[in-house]
């Protein structure tokens, strides 16, 4: 039921930016036709890839263009926020109603008189929504962690406000087609991220550029002064992994202009002047310095 939900958001939702971001990671979410579902703060953040701030200013928008609905009298597991769809839920309702006879019936675009639904407690449970603690309708349940209570989940906090994020890992995904998010940001990929300063030339790289001739080409000295520059040229990147460095690296390489008596070799880094060679005039350490310059990568390789 997902799909119907996200596809009512794709084509009649007035949302934009974070908002949109918000409102199809919560529709991704959507076990049946009442597009409810639960989510919480943290999984938002992941899944936009948007901060804590931005995430609560997009559910407020939200709520007040009336696209989303904010359930406080239910809790879904460890006491995550639950949600409404109304406007998505009143539309798949139409649709239900208008081709229950003819499936090719034509349904009017929807509207914001479109009557909504009724919430049916008991399917909600089945994907581990209840009321919340306390409430009349909530029956005893087990606590899944084992405690006899459990808190009562703190409603959303102003804008602005820092507050440490839940702990625990991630729930698994309420509809069995929604994908794990955000793997290659997990605190076990970081680990494998270095700085162009750090990374070292590897074996392959070195084959690749004997194989290709950018080695015979440039020469020992060359490949090194080469080096040398891609290397002050990458200090203010921010860190990646080995294998990105490596292909950087060589784009790098195979973009370096082969040294010729007209064009000697000058390590031209920023802020340096070429070393002068025995025997040349003033004019030959002039035109020597203008093609370093006109060599000098620009940043946007």
């Amino acid at each position: 039921m997902s799909r119907e939900t996200r596809e009512w958001a794709w084509e009649h939702s007035a949302s934009r930016g974070n908002a949109r971001l918000v409102l199809l990671s919560i529709a991704d979410r959507i076990p049946d036709e009442q597009c409810v579902a639960w989510a919480s703060l943290t999984s938002l953040m992941k899944r936009t890839n948007a901060s804590r701030n931005a995430v609560r200013g997009a559910i407020a928008a939200l709520a007040e263009a009336g696209e989303l609905e904010v359930l406080d009298d239910l809790d879904g597991p460890q006491h995550s926020t639950v949600y409404r769809l109304p406007r998505a839920a009143a539309w798949l309702a139409k649709v239900a109603a208008a081709r229950q006879d003819d499936p090719e019936a034509y349904v009017e675009p929807p509207s914001t008189s479109d009557p909504l639904p009724a919430l049916d407690i008991e399917r909600l449970r089945r994907h581990g929504i209840w009321p919340t603690t306390g409430s009349e309708s909530d029956p005893h349940r087990q606590d899944p962690t084992g405690s006899e209570s459990a808190p009562p989940r703190q409603n959303l906090t102003p804008p602005r406000v820092r507050v440490r994020p839940p702990s625990g890992s991630e729930p698994d995904p309420q509809n069995r087609s929604e994908p794990k998010v955000n793997r290659r940001y997990s605190s076990s990929g970081a680990a494998d991220l270095t700085c162009a300063a750090d990374w070292q030339v590897d074996d392959a790289s070195l084959s690749w550029a004997h194989e290709q001739g950018h080695l015979a080409r440039l020469g020992e000295q060359g490949l090194q002064g080469a080096d040398a520059k891609w290397r002050h040229h990458r200090s203010a990147w921010s860190p990646r992994p080995t294998s990105a460095w490596a292909a950087d690296w060589r784009c790098w390489i195979a973009r370096e202009h082969s040294p010729t008596p007209q064009r000697p070799h000058l390590y031209a880094l920023p802020g340096g002047t070429p070393a002068p060679q025995a025997g040349m005039t003033k004019a030959d350490l002039h035109t020597a310095a203008l093609l370093a310059a006109v060599d000098e990568p620009t940043g946007t390789e």
